[in-house]
């Protein structure tokens, strides 16, 4: 029996991560039976991308009641823009459907408790797509660290690189408000932190950060006039924008990657969607989030964590090294080899026991989005979970609450000076990972 499926904010992602697959891949077990989203220009380009949904209802984020009522799905997926999740999550638990919704969750601690308070007087049940989780690399050392290789887990050693293509591109776009993304502890590093969580299945206490804004915002040092207002596509001054003409020349301007809010489209390439321009200056004084963070965060079982990320570098990627009391384990990857300007290994797992010789892991790769990883978080919620699979790797509103809520967590701590306990952000202690 096919389960019948609504999309609440019809983006690039929900374009390609959902209902391209949905249509294509999983048909014989799902069916798109309504569209939400604010522009309807986006309801457009998804049914000429895909003229199969011609049939499927049309509505605006005031009609998610008439929306249930019409089309009677079983499951919300959400792919909006992240401030929009946390109301459409609650309406549909409230009429007790389940929830599929992209990461981050909320944009909030205080929203994730009114995600969890929901759930837990409704039927249905919400699972955050946490596709790092699936990467092979990644469930490798999920699986290194369950078999006891490297004995009970003391401390975590992750710095995670952006790129100056991709870094800068957050500040483009709506994430450069906070109101809107949570900032980039939330956007991006819930990611991490869930990753970390998973992997050495302990819950975060506590976290202390230090941040800043160094690149981006008016007085970052690469700024070649101050003038708020500006986009990239008709600004006098792009060529002596180091971010600018390293992405593109004189005749070719700089296509923004935008899984979200995308402004360019196969079906209709020089239409933009309504009201919106991926292209705005990333020295504008609108910036009003960080794009460097050092943060250390202790969990309930001992381990700690040391983190930094940084939105501004010449390549993308990790380095990772989880320590424990039976030895260490070690990687590093490069997640952009294609903009990445000079040679990078195919990534490995490095294990040093405490005492004895290291070995090197290598990992059977896999094709698709996120380091292999989309294809298989897409079998088991459409399939779902693998039944041979040992370890439960779907991730639920807790684990989202509790990346959202270290991600809050490392802002304010940054802003206060401070430690900041996780409980707090998320309002009351929540039920243990």
């Amino acid at each position: 029996m096919r389960k019948r499926y609504a999309i609440c904010g019809v983006s690039n992602r929900a374009i390609g991560m959902f209902i391209g697959p949905m249509l294509k891949t999983f048909s014989e077990q799902t069916e798109v039976v309504a569209l939400l989203d604010i522009d309807p220009k986006r309801h457009l380009v998804c049914k000429e991308k895909y003229p199969q949904l011609a049939g499927v209802g049309e509505y605006g984020p005031q009609e998610f009641d008439r929306m249930v009522q019409e089309t009677q799905p079983d499951v919300v997926i959400v792919t909006g823009r992240d401030d929009t999740h946390v109301t459409y999550i609650v309406q549909a638990l409230e009429k007790d459907l389940d929830v599929i919704t992209e990461k981050p969750m909320a944009t909030t601690g205080a929203d994730c408790r009114k995600i969890i308070d929901a759930e837990a007087k409704s039927k249905g049940n919400v699972t955050v797509t946490f596709n790092y989780r699936y990467a092979p690399i990644h469930t490798k050392i999920k699986e290194m660290v369950l078999s006891g290789k490297i004995g009970r887990v003391t401390s975590i050693d992750l710095n995670w690189y952006i790129d100056t293509y991709h870094g800068s591109s957050y500040f483009k776009r709506w994430n450069r408000i906070r109101e809107i993304s949570g900032g980039l502890s939330i956007h991006k590093s819930s990611h991490h932190f869930d990753l970390v969580n998973w992997w050495i299945g302990q819950k975060p206490v506590e976290a202390f950060a230090y941040g800043a804004l160094n690149y981006y915002g008016p007085e970052g040092e690469l700024n070649p006039k101050k003038e708020d207002g500006r986009h990239c596509g008709t600004c006098d001054v792009r060529q002596d924008c180091a971010y600018y003409t390293r992405w593109s020349t004189r005749s070719q301007d700089l296509h923004i990657k935008d899984d979200h809010l995308g402004t360019v489209n196969s079906v209709r390439p020089t239409e933009a969607y309504t009201a919106y321009r991926p292209d705005a200056c990333i020295y504008d004084s609108e910036i009003n989030i960080e794009d460097t963070y050092a943060a250390t965060v202790r969990y309930d079982q001992g381990a700690l964590l040391t983190y930094s990320v940084n939105f501004s570098l010449p390549y993308e990627g990790y380095r990772l090294a989880i320590n424990g009391t039976h030895g260490r384990l070690e990687t590093m990857e490069y997640h952009a080899p294609s903009r990445v300007p000079f040679p990078t290994e195919v990534q490995t797992i490095d294990y040093y026991p405490l005492f004895g010789a290291k070995e090197t892991i290598h990992v059977v790769q896999r094709e698709g989005g996120h380091g292999g990883g989309d294809p298989v978080l897409l079998e088991d919620l459409f399939l779902g979970p693998d039944p041979r699979r040992a370890y439960d790797i779907l991730s639920g509103s807790l684990d989202g609450a509790y990346s959202i809520g270290t991600g809050e967590a490392v802002w304010r701590s940054v802003k206060e000076g401070k430690p900041v306990r996780i409980d707090d952000v998320l309002s009351s202690p929540l039920v243990t990972l």
